[in-house]
């Protein structure tokens, strides 16, 4: 992992660096070595995963920049084998991740939402896009 110390910006007392720590359980679904997935404990959907690199990377932005090629492989890898592992490839999936405060981002820690099991909706409330 290439982020084995976390940067001065990165809070490691986020709750993702929590469970990644083992200090707040969580109900995994896929682990390698530098991902782990796990059932979100506020499901918006019938399928609602946390993907998370165990690096530590407070956003998307973060991530492209710092990660190794191999954990950003990985990660990507990781949330398709996810998606395979719970048969959403047949009827679709949604991948969610928010960046910054506009964007509702709330945990400091780069993550996907995977969402599925389901029709979801329109991408943004009262919109078509």
């Amino acid at each position: 992992m290439a982020a084995d110390k976390h940067p001065p910006h990165y809070d490691p007392e986020n709750i993702f660096a929590k469970i990644l720590r083992g200090d707040i359980p969580s109900k995994a679904v896929y682990e390698s070595k530098d991902t782990y997935a796990f059932h979100d404990i506020q499901p918006a959907a019938p399928v609602h995963i946390l993907v998370i690199p165990r690096g530590y990377y407070t956003d998307f932005h973060d991530f492209t920049m710092r990660a190794s090629k191999e954990e950003i492989a990985d990660f990507w890898q990781s949330v398709d084998s996810v998606a395979q592992k719970l048969n959403l490839l047949e009827n679709g999936f949604r991948l969610v991740t928010n960046t910054g405060k506009d964007s509702g981002q709330i945990v400091p820690h780069f993550h996907v939402h995977l969402l599925g099991g389901g029709p979801l909706g329109p991408l943004l409330s009262g919109s078509d896009i």
